[in-house]
């Protein structure tokens, strides 16, 4: 089933103030945060959005519904979003836009040479950006008539996103900390702590993925994300 088909009804036609509309979004994201402010960029342009936490959701989500776009972040807790992207801009047919996202400045390059149409480097906050990233890659007919209404407004997700995405690293680290927990864990983090401007959580997250990455002991970095994690979590208590 095409989801794109299902909702593109004469009024649901793309307009200059909702130019996505009449399309549906497919993101693969595992934080909450950042699939909060994906929520609010789809909502402000017209788009319908669906949502996937992992690649063995996303994969069940593309068995039944063919979106019209898909954003994959490309850390996701079950493997590589890169390896989700090369499925689908091989499959047939194709979904119309694929894109990668990350907050990892290496990112771009793995997206692009994974097949995607384009890259959406993390903190995703510009609505002018999100919007010209898929209009850009849109055939003609899927695009406003006339001239478009540039609104270059900045989205701001629920805070308490954040807390649940600190939540969420909580758990992972009290279940494990295998170096492929942490690994991802380091990932994780970097991406939702450039989001929020969180300076501390971002270099303790790259001070773990470079500790991993040397070989060297990872202990004294891992109890000092705990530590500022378990900070961010007592927060919410106060909000």
């Amino acid at each position: 089933m095409d989801d794109s088909d299902l909702f593109a009804a004469a009024h649901r036609q793309p307009t200059s103030r909702r130019p996505l509309l009449g399309l549906t979004i497919l993101v693969i994201e595992d934080s909450r945060y950042a699939c909060e402010a994906m929520r609010l960029l789809c909502l402000r342009s017209g788009a319908r959005i669906r949502r996937a936490d992992c690649l063995k959701s996303a994969r069940r989500h593309l068995q039944v519904y063919r979106p019209s776009v898909l954003i994959v972040d490309l850390g996701l807790p079950d493997g590589s979003g890169v390896d989700l992207i090369e499925e689908a801009v091989a499959a047939s047919p194709r979904v119309s836009v694929v894109l990668g996202t990350s907050g990892d400045d290496t990112g771009q390059d793995a997206t692009l040479a994974a097949g995607a149409d384009g890259f959406l480097a993390k903190p995703v906050t510009s609505l002018a950006t999100f919007q010209e990233a898929i209009l850009s890659r849109l055939p003609a007919d899927r695009q406003p008539m006339g001239p478009r209404e540039l609104q270059d407004e900045v989205i701001h997700p629920d805070r308490l996103a954040f807390q649940d995405d600190m939540a969420h690293v909580a758990d992972v680290l009290n279940d494990s900390h295998e170096e492929k927990i942490l690994n991802y864990v380091a990932q994780f983090l970097g991406g939702v702590a450039r989001s929020v401007g969180d300076n501390p959580l971002a270099d303790a997250a790259s001070g773990l993925a470079h500790a991993l990455s040397s070989g060297s002991p990872v202990n004294a970095e891992a109890a000092r994300i705990a530590g500022l994690v378990q900070e961010r979590m007592n927060q919410r208590l106060a909000i």
